[in-house]
């Protein structure tokens, strides 16, 4: 492990970068969510990673990874939001009065697993796998937006779909 890349899994040293960072960090998530709450969490998810990571990040680079941990992390928020709006949308509009406390209770099992299979994906499976089916872009213009190669697209939608396919196929 090289001397800046372990320099960050000292305590003191990433005590020191949290003290130092955390309210631009802070004000840069709220800046992004404008809701208090949401913002330390999505500061709070991006110090942990952070800390879980580090030995593989290179000390003099940790405040960019921060910062982009923070848009990735709020970009995904915003992605899961679109998918139970869409859901929501997309569901017939039914009188849930008139149905059995049975079909509801399938209903929301059915929901919770969905969306647990979605954030089951890797990072990059899930942004290729929202792109395509929740913002209807095709492959060729998700490889042009990630700056990756179609067949780059088509490999982790290939695979998200298999996964989704094997947690799904039980519900």
């Amino acid at each position: 492990m090289s001397d800046k890349k372990s320099k960050l899994c000292q305590e003191n040293h990433f005590r020191d970068f949290y003290l130092t960072h955390v309210q631009s960090a802070n004000n840069f998530a709220y800046f992004k969510c404008g809701d208090e709450q949401a913002a330390l969490d999505l500061v709070q998810d991006a110090f942990t990673k952070i800390w879980e990571n580090c030995s593989k990040i290179d000390f003099s680079k940790v405040k960019t990874y921060l910062f982009t941990s923070i848009n990735n992390l709020f970009l995904n928020t915003v992605k899961h939001q679109k998918v139970v709006l869409r859901y929501a949308k997309d569901a017939p509009n039914l009188d849930i009065h008139n149905q059995s406390p049975d079909y509801l209770l399938e209903e929301e099992e059915f929901r919770l697993k969905l969306t647990n299979a979605i954030a089951s994906l890797s990072e990059l499976q899930r942004e290729v796998f929202l792109l395509n089916r929740i913002e209807g872009k095709k492959y060729r213009e998700i490889a042009e937006l990630l700056d990756i190669s179609q067949k780059t697209v088509e490999k982790r939608m290939s695979g998200a779909l298999q996964i989704l396919k094997s947690q799904i196929e039980n519900i």
